[in-house]
Protein backbone atom coordinates (compact mmCIF):
# COMPACT_ATOMS: atom_id res chain seq x y z
CA UNK A 1 0.00 0.00 0.00
CA UNK A 2 2.87 2.55 0.83
CA UNK A 3 4.08 1.93 -2.94
CA UNK A 4 0.61 3.15 -4.26
CA UNK A 5 1.93 6.66 -2.65
CA UNK A 6 4.89 6.70 -4.26
CA UNK A 7 5.97 7.51 -8.04
CA UNK A 8 7.75 4.88 -9.08
CA UNK A 9 9.94 4.50 -11.87
CA UNK A 10 12.78 2.06 -13.42
CA UNK A 11 15.59 3.96 -15.15
CA UNK A 12 17.37 1.14 -17.48
CA UNK A 13 21.13 1.94 -18.06
CA UNK A 14 20.70 5.81 -16.45
CA UNK A 15 18.95 7.05 -19.68
CA UNK A 16 15.53 5.51 -20.44
CA UNK A 17 12.92 6.05 -17.73
CA UNK A 18 10.06 3.73 -17.13
CA UNK A 19 7.00 4.71 -15.07
CA UNK A 20 5.59 1.86 -12.92
CA UNK A 21 1.89 1.73 -12.20
CA UNK A 22 0.50 -0.20 -9.21
CA UNK A 23 -0.88 -3.31 -10.55
CA UNK A 24 -0.37 -3.01 -14.51
CA UNK A 25 3.11 -4.78 -15.67
CA UNK A 26 5.76 -3.08 -18.13
CA UNK A 27 7.55 -4.50 -20.84
CA UNK A 28 10.69 -2.81 -20.95
CA UNK A 29 12.87 -3.32 -23.98
CA UNK A 30 16.30 -3.23 -24.00
CA UNK A 31 18.59 -2.82 -27.19
CA UNK A 32 22.02 -3.74 -25.71
CA UNK A 33 23.11 -7.16 -23.61
CA UNK A 34 23.77 -6.44 -19.99
CA UNK A 35 21.56 -3.83 -19.34
CA UNK A 36 21.77 -2.20 -15.78
CA UNK A 37 18.55 -1.51 -14.19
CA UNK A 38 17.75 0.54 -11.35
CA UNK A 39 13.95 1.30 -9.79
CA UNK A 40 13.37 4.82 -7.70
CA UNK A 41 11.30 7.34 -6.18
CA UNK A 42 13.04 10.68 -6.44
CA UNK A 43 14.56 9.56 -2.68
CA UNK A 44 15.19 6.19 -2.85
CA UNK A 45 17.55 3.76 -5.29
CA UNK A 46 17.63 -0.38 -5.91
CA UNK A 47 20.96 -1.35 -5.89
CA UNK A 48 22.02 -1.43 -9.98
CA UNK A 49 21.09 -5.21 -11.33
CA UNK A 50 22.53 -6.33 -14.41
CA UNK A 51 20.88 -8.36 -16.69
CA UNK A 52 22.07 -11.35 -19.22
CA UNK A 53 20.17 -12.40 -22.10
CA UNK A 54 21.81 -15.59 -21.86
CA UNK A 55 20.11 -16.74 -18.72
CA UNK A 56 16.41 -15.70 -20.05
CA UNK A 57 14.97 -13.86 -22.51
CA UNK A 58 12.24 -12.28 -20.39
CA UNK A 59 12.82 -11.21 -16.59
CA UNK A 60 10.25 -10.48 -14.54
CA UNK A 61 10.62 -8.73 -11.09
CA UNK A 62 8.08 -7.21 -8.12
CA UNK A 63 8.98 -4.00 -6.40
CA UNK A 64 8.47 -4.60 -2.65
CA UNK A 65 9.41 -1.91 0.10
CA UNK A 66 11.04 -3.03 3.53
CA UNK A 67 7.64 -1.35 5.63
CA UNK A 68 4.87 -4.20 3.99
CA UNK A 69 1.25 -3.62 4.59
CA UNK A 70 0.59 -5.62 7.76
CA UNK A 71 3.06 -2.98 9.37
CA UNK A 72 1.63 0.08 8.18
CA UNK A 73 -1.55 -1.17 9.48
CA UNK A 74 -0.37 -2.14 12.61
CA UNK A 75 1.19 1.15 13.34
CA UNK A 76 -1.21 3.17 12.29
CA UNK A 77 -3.58 0.94 14.56
CA UNK A 78 -1.06 1.34 17.56
CA UNK A 79 -0.99 4.73 17.02
CA UNK A 80 -4.72 5.34 17.00
CA UNK A 81 -5.49 3.26 19.83
CA UNK A 82 -2.59 5.05 21.99
CA UNK A 83 -3.46 8.49 20.98
CA UNK A 84 -7.63 8.18 21.27
CA UNK A 85 -6.84 6.18 24.76
CA UNK A 86 -4.89 9.63 25.87
CA UNK A 87 -7.36 11.45 24.78
CA UNK A 88 -10.02 10.30 26.51
CA UNK A 89 -8.39 9.36 29.66
CA UNK A 90 -5.87 12.75 30.03
CA UNK A 91 -2.70 10.95 30.29
CA UNK A 92 -0.44 12.63 28.36
CA UNK A 93 2.02 9.90 28.36
CA UNK A 94 -0.06 7.64 25.85
CA UNK A 95 -0.19 10.97 23.58
CA UNK A 96 3.56 10.77 23.74
CA UNK A 97 4.14 7.13 23.10
CA UNK A 98 1.15 7.00 20.23
CA UNK A 99 4.26 8.76 17.87
CA UNK A 100 6.50 5.46 18.65
CA UNK A 101 4.67 3.69 15.89
CA UNK A 102 5.32 7.34 13.46
CA UNK A 103 8.79 7.28 14.10
CA UNK A 104 9.53 3.79 14.00
CA UNK A 105 8.14 4.12 10.32
CA UNK A 106 9.93 7.43 9.59
CA UNK A 107 13.23 6.09 10.39
CA UNK A 108 13.04 3.07 8.33
CA UNK A 109 11.37 5.77 5.06
CA UNK A 110 14.40 8.18 5.42
CA UNK A 111 17.43 6.20 7.26
CA UNK A 112 16.92 3.48 5.08
CA UNK A 113 17.41 4.71 1.89
CA UNK A 114 19.55 2.06 -0.05
CA UNK A 115 17.33 -0.71 1.38
CA UNK A 116 13.92 0.60 1.69
CA UNK A 117 13.06 -0.64 -2.18
CA UNK A 118 13.58 -3.98 -3.43
CA UNK A 119 13.33 -5.54 -6.77
CA UNK A 120 12.22 -9.53 -5.85
CA UNK A 121 12.15 -12.26 -9.02
CA UNK A 122 9.01 -13.41 -9.89
CA UNK A 123 9.37 -16.51 -10.69
CA UNK A 124 7.10 -18.03 -13.67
Amino acid sequence: MLLSFLKIRAVVNGKQIYPLLNSKPVVIPVTENNPRLVVTDGFHITKPLKLVYKDMPVYCFKVTCTINDLQLYIGSGVLAALYLSGMFTGIIVLKVFSFLPLIYLLAFYYLNRKDFLRLVPVIN
